[in-house]
């Protein structure tokens, strides 16, 4: 599962031009899942973005976790994540997985991320989506649970 988490003043999806969500102060959430991720990867995951610490205290140090700082969260799932770009000039993504395995583990991290109390906003699976965002700081960090569970599970 990866993840490209990005500290922002707002996010907005919009489907056919209409609002569908969107957030303030928080951290808006590209979720891409991989072929092999399972429901350890979405609990690793949705744990450790609820923890970490990419807010300024008082003191501007990166010391407080987006709940610590009154933030919300928004997931979009994002199956590009996983193109392989090794040949040619269109990508691969056949280490993306197909919606029936993806939907449900897109599902289950967002609402682990709601039941750690965050409101918790979303796209739309599979929709073609317009999104919005005004980046802070700019900060983003790129997570891939792969690094911690390996590739050959």
């Amino acid at each position: 599962m990866k993840a490209v988490i990005t500290r922002v003043k707002s996010a907005e999806v919009k489907i056919d031009g209409i609002t569908h969500s969107k957030i303030k102060n928080g951290l808006l959430i590209l979720l891409g899942i991989s072929t092999r991720d399972t429901a350890q990867d979405a609990e690793y995951l949705a744990k450790k973005i609820s923890m970490m610490r990419i807010f300024e205290d008082s003191e501007e140090k990166l010391n407080l976790s987006c709940a610590q700082a009154g933030g919300s969260m928004m997931v979009v799932s994002n199956f590009t994540l996983y193109a392989d770009t090794k040949k040619g000039n269109r990508p691969s993504f056949v280490e993306a997985a197909r919606p029936e395995h993806a939907k449900p583990l897109y599902e289950y991290f967002t609402e682990l991320l709601r039941d750690a109390g965050y409101k918790t906003e979303t796209g739309v699976f599979g929709a073609y989506m317009e999104l919005e965002s005004v980046n802070d700081g700019p900060i983003t960090v790129v997570m891939n649970t792969d690094e911690v569970f390996g590739e050959e599970r």
